[in-house]
C-alpha cells in the first residue's frame, strides 16, 4: 500500500447504486459507495490516499503542465517553515507590484508571514506570494532555488518552479502526481491545514496594520463540509486548476485537477468514488518510547505522541509504517507531564506520511545534591599534618614511659 498503485478492483452497478454505511473490523463506520469510475473532464489528474500514497485514480497524471496557482501551496509551505510568522515587517515595493490576483498590499503596508500565508491561501494574492518571496530569499532567482530544493526533497521528479505565484512561464510546470506529494507534506503543517480550511478570515495589515476579511476562492469548502482545503489557480495557459483535500471517516484524499472546465463537480465525483473504495484503519503507536532525565528522581520517562494516525486501506488492515523520533538527548529536570518532547515521523515507502508532536508522560521533580564537602586551605591542611605528627610522637613516648626496667639483684642476677 506505500508506493503507487495503477491496477485495483472496480465495483461496477447499474442506474440504481446505493449508498451505504458499512461497519468494519476495527469498528469504525466505513461510507462504502458502489460505482463505476467517475467520467472527469480534467486534461490531467489524480485521486491519493494522504497516509499509503495509494492512487486510487489517475489520468494522465505524469504529463508535466502549467499549475498556475497551485503553486502558492510550496510558496507557503516554506514561508510556514521559515518561522517567525508574527513579526511585523515593510512589504517590498518591487514584490507586491504584480499583475494578477491580490491580497491588496500596496507600498509602505506593515505585514507579517502569518499574513502574507492567509494572502497566498484564501485570495491567491500574487503579491503576497512575491512579498513572502523576497522576504525570505531576498529575489525570485533565489527563492525559486529553495522551492525546487524542497521539490527534489518531496520526491516532486517532473517539477520546476521559476516564479513564487504560478504565473506562466515555460518552464515553470509540474505533473498532478507531484502536486499530491506536495499537498500531502503540506497537510501535514498545522498551522497550513488551519489556514486552507477556512472559507474567510479577518486578517491583519496595512500602514498602520488594520483587520480586514479576506475570501478563499476554493469554493468546494462551502459546497462540501468534508473538504478542508486547498489551493485554486487559473492561468490562460494552464486553464482552470484545483488542488483538494477531503476527510471522512478519518481518511483523508487529495485530489488534483489540472485544466479542468468542470473542476468543482469533479472533485466532488472523485471523491465519492475514492472512498467507497476505502476502509479506515488507526494506526498503532509503539509503546516504548522513552527519553532520559538529568538531574531528576527518575532516569527517564516516556514519550506520548500527539495525534492519530487514520489511513484509508481496502482490506481494513493498518499499513506498515516506520518511526523516527527527533529528541534532545535528555531533558533536563524538572520535567512536567505533557510538556514538549520532540517530534515524531511516520514513513511510508520512504515518504513522511504523517508526523506531530511529542510529550513526555509523566513527570520528573528536580534533585537536589548534597553540598560537597568543602576543600580545606594549604595552610588549614598543614597544621592537620602537624598535629598528626605531634599526636603519633606523644603515643610513642607513653608506650616508652610505661615499660618497666627489671630489678637486678646483688650477684648479677635478674630477679624474676
Amino acid at each position: 500500500l506505500c508506493g503507487r498503485k495503477r491496477s485495483f478492483p472496480v465495483l461496477s452497478y447499474g442506474c440504481g447504486g446505493f449508498l451505504a454505511v458499512c461497519l468494519t473490523l476495527t469498528g469504525m463506520p466505513a461510507l462504502c459507495v458502489s460505482g463505476a469510475e467517475p467520467a472527469v473532464s480534467a486534461q490531467s489528474c489524480i485521486l491519493m490516499e494522504a497516509v499509503t500514497g495509494e492512487i486510487l485514480y489517475e489520468k494522465q497524471a505524469q504529463e508535466q503542465r502549467p499549475m498556475a496557482s497551485t503553486t502558492k501551496i510550496m510558496t507557503t509551505l516554506l514561508c510556514l517553515e521559515s518561522g517567525d510568522l508574527d513579526t511585523e515587517f515593510p512589504v517590498d515595493t518591487d514584490a507586491i507590484h504584480v499583475e494578477g490576483s491580490s491580497m491588496g498590499l500596496v507600498e509602505g503596508d506593515i505585514v507579517t508571514k502569518r499574513a502574507l500565508c492567509y494572502g497566498m491561501l484564501l485570495p491567491s494574492g500574487n503579491d503576497a506570494a512575491g512579498a513572502a518571496a523576497v522576504k525570505l530569499a531576498g529575489n525570485y532567482a533565489a527563492f525559486a532555488e529553495q522551492m525546487n530544493q524542497k521539490a527534489a526533497k518531496l520526491g516532486m521528479t517532473q517539477t520546476h518552479f521559476v516564479t513564487p505565484s504560478g504565473l506562466h512561464d515555460d518552464q515553470h510546470y509540474s505533473t498532478a502526481y507531484d502536486m499530491a506529494l506536495l499537498t500531502a507534506a503540506a497537510m501535514q503543517n498545522e498551522t497550513f491545514r488551519e489556514i486552507c480550511r477556512q472559507p474567510s478570515a479577518k486578517v491583519c495589515f496595512g500602514n498602520p496594520p488594520y483587520e480586514r476579511w479576506l475570501i478563499n476562492s476554493n469554493k468546494l469548502l462551502t459546497m462540501d463540509e468534508t473538504v478542508v482545503g486547498v489551493k485554486t489557480g487559473f492561468t490562460d495557459e494552464a486553464g482552470r486548476c484545483l488542488v483538494s483535500a477531503c476527510v471522512r471517516n478519518g481518511i483523508m484524499l487529495i485530489c488534483v485537477t489540472l485544466n479542468d472546465r468542470d473542476d468543482w463537480q469533479d472533485h466532488e465525483r472523485l471523491y465519492d468514488y475514492g472512498f467507497g473504495q476505502l476502509t479506515p484503519a488507526e494506526v498503532s503507536f509503539p509503546t516504548d518510547w522513552s527519553i532520559a532525565v538529568a538531574g531528576g528522581t527518575a532516569q527517564q520517562v516516556t514519550l506520548i505522541p500527539e495525534g492519530t494516525i487514520v489511513a484509508g486501506t481496502r482490506d481494513g488492515k493498518a499499513p506498515a509504517l516506520e518511526f523516527q523520533l527527533e529528541t534532545a538527548p535528555f531533558l533536563y529536570a524538572p520535567v512536567t507531564a505533557g510538556q514538549d518532547a520532540g517530534t515524531w515521523k511516520a514513513l511510508c515507502g520512504g515518504r513522511v506520511a504523517a508526523q506531530g508532536r511529542l510529550c513526555a508522560g509523566e513527570s520528573a521533580v528536580y534533585q537536589k545534591k548534597s553540598a560537597a564537602p568543602q576543600q580545606q586551605s594549604w595552610w588549614k591542611r598543614m597544621l592537620q599534618k602537624i598535629k598528626k605528627e605531634k599526636n603519633r610522637k606523644w603515643k610513642k613516648f607513653e608506650f616508652k614511659s610505661c615499660w618497666q626496667m627489671p630489678a637486678i639483684v646483688p650477684g648479677g642476677r635478674q630477679n624474676s
